[in-house]
């Protein structure tokens, strides 16, 4: 396993990252098999382990906490979680990034893992209402009062990003010092934009869903049709229905993918994490098995290098900064989904007051 230092703070975190979003509730509720699960990452060469407060509404967090017991499995772990959705009920009071909330919330994640610090503190999605201004003042508190060590942000646009680090430069803020992206084979539209901007401020990057929800598993195939009942497809069938152009036009690509990695004697998930992995600007890779078999067939994949003549195999399937499908398909931001926001109150949108 290869190390990387993170976003410039001296941290040195394992090239692939174990991601706990199926731990719970909502993928793995068995608690002592994803403790398993966490061990047997740890013990082959991955330091560093991702969550969020909202994952299973807290469980995947009590989950991890459980597995850092040990406090020599702790101070051995790059420790990551984040902050952003509402946990414990819904309200104007709870969520987002103002001061109240993530004085709040890291209290929470604090006493779910069982620590008494986070290496990473990541804002989970960008915070239309709370001035940016507040939210790196709140997190900087935290920092100085050793609660966390760094903090980052998690799926913002280029722009957010070179806002953030303006508004810190002006006031003589801490900045954020890693990015969360969702980057894979069939969503390279990072590649315009945020990753060249997380690479011109130094920042880590730590890459989200490598398999393309699932897409680059080798579980949704061509001609095979998909069991629209179950997992993923049953809670967003928009995203897996084979019968809509854009879910037909990603399981052809997957096709042209899979023929590549049979060609080139790995399976079509060791391609994925592998290619995500191969960018300068990517950190980490983070790998959200739900159980020890999958965790073994992504670890399979970790040593696996891409030369450049496969690269520009891909390249010619997916093109640069392509997204075959909108890849944070949970979250869109305000300014498309608040009517409001991109209306002018009816008395004003006349060209003339006559």
């Amino acid at each position: 396993m290869r190390y990387r230092i993170l976003g410039g703070t001296g941290i040195e975190v394992s090239t692939y990252c174990l991601g706990t979003m199926m731990f719970g509730a909502v993928g793995n509720p068995d608690h002592q098999d994803a403790v398993r699960i966490i061990h047997s990452a740890l013990d082959r060469g991955v330091n560093f382990v991702d969550t969020a407060d909202m994952y299973s509404a807290g469980e995947s967090e009590e989950i991890v906490g459980k597995a850092l017991r040990d406090p020599r499995r702790r101070d051995e772990t790059v420790l990551a979680t984040k902050v952003y959705f509402p946990v414990g009920g819904d309200g104007p009071a709870r969520g987002g990034l103002s001061r109240r909330w993530i004085t709040r919330a890291v209290e929470a994640s604090l006493a779910r893992l069982g620590t008494d610090r986070i290496d990473l503190y990541q804002v989970h999605r960008p915070d239309h209402r709370t001035d940016i201004e507040e939210t790196l003042d709140v997190l900087g508190d935290l920092v100085s009062q050793g609660k966390i060590r760094a903090f980052g942000c998690s799926t913002f646009p280029a722009e957010r990003i070179v806002e953030a680090h303006a508004v810190a430069e002006r006031r003589g803020l801490r900045r954020f010092r890693t990015e969360q992206p969702p980057y894979s084979l069939l969503a390279r539209g990072v590649e315009t934009a945020v990753l060249p901007v997380a690479q011109r401020y130094g920042m880590g990057v730590l890459t989200w869903a490598p398999l393309a929800s699932g897409y680059l598993s080798g579980a949704y195939r061509k001609g095979r049709g998909v069991d629209m009942t179950r997992g993923r497809a049953a809670i967003t069938p928009h995203r897996f229905d084979p019968d809509l152009p854009e879910n037909a036009a990603k399981l052809d690509l997957v096709e042209e993918l899979a023929l590549l990695a049979e060609e080139i004697g790995c399976s079509l998930p060791e391609l994925a994490i592998a290619f995500a992995a191969s960018h300068p600007a990517v950190t980490s890779v983070i790998l959200g098995p739900r159980t020890m078999e999958q965790l073994d067939g992504l670890l399979k994949g970790a040593s696996l290098v891409l030369d450049d003549a496969v690269l520009d195999r891909i390249d010619a399937i997916v093109p640069p900064g392509t997204d075959a499908y909108r890849a944070d398909g949970v979250w869109q931001p305000p300014s498309l989904t608040e009517p409001a926001l991109r209306r002018r109150p009816l008395g004003e949108r006349a060209a003339s007051d006559g």
